[in-house]
């Protein structure tokens, strides 16, 4: 396995690297699927580095009610086909980087919701399952952040999980991992809140990803996600959220007040 990191250049640009314990080693020429490349620097120290969110100028699709306990816990109906909606990509930010509450006003529930995810590295369209496999370039941690009040009384989740700063991906992208049975949790100021695991999912990776293609086509660098375990519950300014999946590491905003 390895795991490549984006990080801020001190030009501005963003960079790639292989991260190697504390540190990271820049490389180039990755092709999609985040393979080949070679090493062009020296290595940094991982603290010192502004971490990217990968999805960057992609598409970031999602799926909602994936774990028989959350569609449960959510006082819903088990869904007989997956059910998509999308995420903007205006909020994405990176391991580090503050999630930002809405003003009381707009929203008074804002919720975490802790979600393996995958970056697309082939270009799909009406794709076998087995076909989407092969086009996994990389597993990633995600947090849904969703305003629940707006999800309940809009009916459709485009605003409620749309805001700025509601999709922190990372911290990095891990290369080769099964993601077949992997721990995916949350934690909130270091306290478990959910605590799954992606066997349990309704709908396996495999069948999400064919059925996204098979009406959307999915490019590379897009990112998929597949759903969050039960636990999910407020976040308040001032908490820190951190989302950690197997092999994969820990994603840590806090969280703050507009």
């Amino acid at each position: 396995m390895m795991q490549i990191a984006r990080f801020l250049g001190q030009d501005g640009e963003i960079l790639e690297g292989v991260v190697q314990g504390d540190e990271v080693e820049e490389i180039s020429g990755l092709d999609p699927m985040l393979k080949g490349g070679r090493r062009v620097g020296g290595k940094r120290k991982l603290a010192d580095l502004q971490l990217m969110p990968w999805g960057t100028g992609r598409k970031i699709v999602a799926v909602g009610k994936n774990y028989l306990d959350h569609a449960k816990e959510l006082a819903s109906e088990v869904p007989k086909e997956p059910l998509i909606f999308m995420k903007p990509t205006s909020g994405l930010i990176g391991h580090g980087q503050a999630i930002v509450l809405p003003p009381s006003t707009v929203s008074k529930e804002v919720h975490h919701e802790a979600e393996l995810a995958v970056v697309i590295g082939k270009r799909l369209r009406k794709a076998s399952e087995a076909e989407c496999v092969k086009a996994i370039a990389g597993v990633t941690c995600l947090n849904d952040v969703t305003c629940r009040d707006i999800q309940r009384a809009e009916g459709q989740w485009t605003r409620a999980k749309g805001f700025d700063t509601f999709c922190p991906v990372g911290p990095w992208v891990t290369v080769g991992l099964d993601w077949s049975d992997l721990r995916v949790q949350c934690r909130v100021n270091g306290v478990v809140k959910q605590n799954g695991r992606s066997k349990d999912q309704i709908f396996p990776l495999p069948r999400l990803i064919s059925f996204i293609c098979a009406g959307m086509t999915l490019e590379e660098g897009d990112i998929v996600s597949t759903g969050t375990p039960a636990g999910v519950g407020p976040i308040k300014a001032g908490d820190v959220c951190e989302i950690e999946v197997d092999g994969v590491g820990t994603l840590r905003n806090e969280v703050r007040a507009e």
